[in-house]
């Protein structure tokens, strides 16, 4: 569960926003928020306002809905200097990407956010919630390290500045660890950090949101061989409501208990039950403890196909994770090659500042050398298709990456001496120097097809991105704007026969 608790001054609405947030009223939060923007005073807590509608929206589980609320909230903390908020807008959209199974998005949210909350020099609780917010994420998503190391950042800058210590044990973030080292097979290990945990915090040390966590680490014990002097149930059945995890973690955490108990049906059929929880403990959770349940009903060789199946989560998790440091390093590439063309356009009143692309009042100037030359040639209009679903569902941040990574796939896969700018929104032009329309035709289908082979699911999961070109004659007789026109309408019919 997100805090998004942004640390505002006493009285205020935003302050009435974080106790309701506190009290596990974030249901409250999303209808009150909107009523409250209008009276806000200045643009740092309008922002404020906003992120605890967001953090509030994702604690309901009501994720379609932040995309919008996050550009409003990016939009507004562009008006105020306020690193915190930003690092704290950062973790939350990592959460949001999370979600929505953009691996990429989330990744790109939390390096943003650490970057931004290293700027931070107030130990306050701004920054402290920032930090501890980022730690849930980076845990969440399975970065174990970078979410000790954001924790102790968050718990160090709290006990800096006075603030109550309970509001940053966060045990979750450790349970998490201790699994994830049982998944990959150093059962001693996770016995020793639950039982460290639980040695180190009480109920009365944590936020009541906590609790579950507690509870199941206790269980989990109970399962492997280590049961606890405390009972877990009743911190599995605290009231957390609308913490959408305790749920998950009950049910986990009395087939852990059915497993100790040597009630194996019990067991099985409560896993049965969680099939699809993968938010508290990760999706290989409920395979391991198949294989644990059947190993002490003596079923070995069913135990051992679990464990297979365990191994095949954490094999598929380190594949996206390879992948997406390919990815990396292409876009790495790619920057590269996007910042040797920039340095063609040194006026920045000639460039696009989002992808470095040169822009319309440049490729007019580009035009006119042409025709000052008599050279003639071909120019394309590309547009994204779609590209409209991309910022509904994802939110106009997502859609400025897709625009930046189109911008650089669009980019290596032109000729040397081609010409490429964004001409607005989503739309690009090529111009084509010495190019007749068939072999421009040839190299549109290629710009098509490397836009197509590229892997957008870890950007934009659900909303695929694809790209359709139109070609006309650019020469000394038509003109920039009648070449335009007449492969705009050319591009314009490929769509709706595509439709």
């Amino acid at each position: 569960m997100v805090s998004a608790e942004i640390g505002v001054e006493p009285g205020g609405d935003a302050e009435a926003l974080g106790r309701l947030i506190r009290a596990g009223r974030s249901a409250e939060v999303v209808e009150l928020a909107d009523s409250f923007l209008s009276t806000a005073p200045d643009a740092a807590e309008y922002a404020q306002i906003l992120l605890m509608k967001l953090g509030a929206l994702i604690n309901v589980g009501r994720v379609s809905e932040c995309p919008e609320v996050a550009d409003q909230a990016h939009a507004a903390l562009g008006r105020c200097d306020e690193p915190a908020l930003l690092g704290e807008f950062h973790a939350l959209a990592a959460n949001v990407a999370d979600q929505q199974g953009s691996l990429d998005g989330c990744v790109a949210h939390l390096v943003r956010g650490s970057r931004a909350l290293e700027l931070v020099r107030v130990h306050d609780h701004p920054a402290a919630m920032a930090w501890l917010d980022l730690a849930v994420t980076y845990s969440g998503v399975g970065f174990h390290g970078h979410a000790v190391n954001a924790l102790h950042r968050a718990q160090a800058i709290a006990r800096s500045a006075g603030l109550d210590p309970a509001d940053f044990t966060h045990p979750e973030i450790r349970i998490r660890v201790a699994v994830a080292l049982d998944h990959k097979g150093d059962t001693a290990a996770c016995v020793s950090i639950l039982s460290d945990v639980l040695n180190c915090v009480g109920p009365a040390d944590v936020a009541q949101f906590e609790l579950p966590y507690l509870g199941y680490a206790m269980a989990r014990l109970a399962a492997l061989g280590t049961p606890s002097s405390c009972d877990p149930l009743p911190l599995l059945w605290a009231d957390v409501s609308p913490f959408g995890e305790a749920v998950e973690l009950r049910t986990l955490g009395e087939a852990c208990l059915a497993i100790a108990d040597g009630q194996h049906t019990t067991a099985l059929a409560r896993l049965e039950e969680a099939a699809g929880y993968t938010r508290a403990m990760g999706a290989a959770e409920v395979p391991r403890l198949r294989a644990i349940a059947l190993a002490a009903a003596g079923d070995h060789p069913a135990a051992h196909l679990a464990e297979r199946a365990v191994m095949k989560v954490i094999a598929r998790d380190a594949d996206r994770l390879h992948g997406l440091f390919v990815e990396g390093v292409s876009a790495r590439l790619d920057h590269d090659e996007l910042r040797r063309i920039v340095t063609r356009y040194a006026d920045e009143a000639h460039t696009d500042p989002l992808t470095g692309l040169p822009n319309r009042r440049h490729l007019e100037r580009y035009v006119d050398e042409l025709a000052e030359r008599g050279t003639y040639g071909a120019i394309g209009v590309a547009d994204l298709d779609g590209f409209k679903t991309v910022n509904t569902v994802h939110g106009h941040l997502a859609g400025d990456q897709v625009l930046q990574r189109v911008a650089a796939i669009l980019s290596r896969t032109l000729r040397t001496g081609d010409f490429l700018a964004r001409y607005g929104g989503d739309e690009f032009v090529i111009v084509l120097p010495m190019t007749d329309l068939d072999e421009a035709t040839r190299l549109g289908d290629r710009l098509i097809a490397a836009i197509c082979a590229d892997d957008w699911s870890t950007l934009v999961p659900g909303t695929p991105v694809t790209l359709t070109v139109g070609w006309a004659e650019l020469n000394g007789r038509t003109g920039l704007v009648a070449a335009f026109r007449a492969a705009d309408m050319v591009m314009l019919r490929a769509k709706v026969a595509q439709s």
